[in-house]
């Protein structure tokens, strides 16, 4: 049997490394995806819920299980692309990293991750407290939703930019993005102006 150089070893490990990393860095692109995408979802689903839009598809319990469920898919696939990055062989994130925003070398992208995706899950925690606490202090928790999404577009944003992959995802990620958009802005207009512009009919 010939013996195989050491160098030829450390080759052999490298690119296995590299096959490796290029698996985990896959799987990171496409839970991030699909977490993108769930989240656009959840947000137009819990605002058509809320204002009562979308009572015609059915009941109210039904309508806010429905919301519950892709809020949870949507948090399941993002941190299904965090932890991710714990399992690259070059250049890994650490715990501290991965979970404590603005460390040293921490690029901006991350940071708007990171940050997003804790308010996401605060609002996850505490999405059951309005049996328990004053719905408007309740309500100011839960409309952290709304920051977490505009943090999360931007981690995707950049996070494409840096990858060179935006010119693959731009339009999925638009089409997407307008409709959560537009109702998160028409969730916070006045009643009169909904009723202006013919999204709300007028109480007589």
């Amino acid at each position: 049997m010939t013996a195989v150089p050491a160098d030829g070893w450390s080759r052999a490990l490298v690119v296995l490394a590299q096959s490796a990393d290029l698996g985990v860095r896959d799987i990171a692109a496409l839970s991030a995806r699909v977490a993108y995408a769930f989240m656009c979802l959840t947000l137009c689903w819990g605002v058509l819920t809320t204002t009562g839009w979308a009572r015609r598809l059915g009941e109210r319990k039904t309508l806010r299980g429905g919301h519950l469920a892709l809020a949870a898919f949507t948090l399941s696939f993002a941190v299904v692309h965090a932890l991710c990055f714990l399992f690259l062989s070059t250049d890994p994130f650490d715990v501290a990293k991965l979970v404590i925003p603005l460390l040293p070398g921490t690029l901006a992208r991350h940071t708007a991750g990171i940050v997003g995706l804790e308010l996401m899950l605060a609002v996850a925690l505490t999405a059951g407290l309005h049996r328990w606490t004053a719905y408007r202090r309740w309500l100011w928790l839960h409309r952290l939703a709304y920051p977490a999404v505009g943090l999360g577009v931007l981690h995707s944003l950049f996070g494409a930019l840096a990858n060179g992959h935006l010119s693959l995802v731009w339009l999925a990620g638009i089409t997407l993005l307008v409709p959560a958009a537009t109702l998160g802005v028409l969730r916070f207009l006045p009643t009169r102006t909904l009723e202006r512009i013919g999204l709300v009919e007028e109480r007589v």
